[in-house]
């Protein structure tokens, strides 16, 4: 398969992390996906997508549970 933005042919398949926004909250999910060395352009099927997707309605239903990892800061103006 090549990308269809670069062209690249060496697109493979390995775990890479999506971002879900909920709120004012950044969600980090692991999954596996193609993607293209040359400019991290994400493939997914069906499946992965699929699981995105629950993800991200029993995130915004509050049924799973989060583990803090950090903080994100804004500044704000003086």
């Amino acid at each position: 398969m090549k990308c269809v933005i670069c062209k690249s042919g060496d697109i493979a398949e390995r775990m890479t992390e999506e971002e879900i926004r909920v709120g004012s909250n950044i969600v980090f999910v692991s999954v596996k996906a193609l993607v293209c060395p040359e400019c991290g352009e994400k493939y997914y099927n069906r499946a992965q997508m699929k699981r995105l997707e629950d993800m991200e309605r029993l995130l915004r239903q509050k049924k799973i549970s989060l583990e803090k990892i950090g903080d994100i800061l804004k500044s704000v103006a003086v």
